[in-house]
């Protein structure tokens, strides 16, 4: 049995399909019975739990032979990261009373580095789940090209899109949703023993400039990009809503800076750049 939490999210939902196409039984790690119904309906079993109900979460993981980890993204934490604290807590009693066969965690570029950022997150999850005597693999992957989605509405609109990596010409590592699941599904079925780390980028590095000439050829018409100076970060974010921006513009000024970065040498990925951003077109507002 291969159990995937975060299914419902792009990541889980492609490697759910990917193994049930591949005729492997999946169960289905959901808090919602409504879209548990939808994974039933591909032939999925479904658990219903909560990700920080370790009890729920040792019955959706009992009698595993792999199981699939996303600690859910959480672009507001309060300080410390308790939110992400107690779902990894959960997570790690969970796994080490059900000891499942092997475990593959998403995690993301930058997991180790030690400067403050949004993503020390992950590497709190690396280190909790790294205690565990469990074959366990974390999957970093660069940033996600899906994330380009918020600006799909003001491409077709205006012909411009903003962009916090800076400068504009610097390319980073990113890599598409697609690449990330067929490599999780492609680990999930290995074996190996001990903890190890997979590191994923897309096939080449991307900038925002590259990301504005996807959208004018998609688009047939000519898209921009604008750097958001630095100065008006914290102020553009309260105005959207969060209540402890530094977290995600230290993550930013890690992008930027180029500390944020893998350890290793990462795997690519195939799927390009335009193949991203026309699904996302697909999905975005008309």
């Amino acid at each position: 049995m291969y159990v995937i939490t975060g299914i419902t999210g792009q990541v889980g939902s492609a490697l759910g399909k990917q193994l049930l196409a591949a005729g492997l039984p999946v169960r289905a790690v959901v808090r919602d019975a409504a879209k548990g119904a939808a994974w039933a309906a591909r032939g999925a079993e479904v658990a219903l739990a909560d990700l920080n109900d370790a009890a729920a979460l040792t019955h959706a993981f009992n009698g595993a032979e792999a199981v699939f980890v996303l600690l859910p993204p959480t672009f507001d934490p309060t300080e410390g990261f308790p939110e992400a604290r107690r779902t990894i807590a959960a997570l790690r009693e969970a796994l080490a009373a059900a000891r499942p066969e092997r475990v593959v965690a998403l995690s993301t570029i930058g997991a180790q580095a030690a400067r403050p950022n949004l993503l020390n997150q992950l590497g709190i999850m690396e280190r909790e789940l790294g205690a565990l005597e469990l074959p366990l693999t974390f999957l970093r992957a660069g940033w996600f090209i899906e994330n380009s989605l918020w600006d799909v509405a003001s491409a077709r609109a205006t012909g411009t899109i903003a962009s916090y990596l800076q400068p504009l010409d610097r390319p980073v590592a990113m890599v598409a949703c697609a690449d990330i699941s067929a490599l999780a599904a492609e680990l999930l079925q290995q074996t190996w023993t001990g903890h190890r780390v997979v590191e994923l980028e897309g096939p080449v590095r991307i900038s925002p400039a590259d990301i504005a000439a996807s959208f004018s050829r998609l688009l047939e018409k000519e898209v921009s990009v604008h750097a958001v100076p630095r100065n008006d970060w914290a102020a553009l974010f309260i105005a959207q809503g969060m209540r402890n921006p530094t977290p995600r513009m230290q993550m930013l000024d890690g992008f930027n800076q180029g500390w944020i970065e893998f350890e290793g040498q990462p795997r690519k990925g195939t799927t390009t750049l335009d193949a991203a951003i026309a699904g996302l077109l697909l999905r975005g507002p008309a």
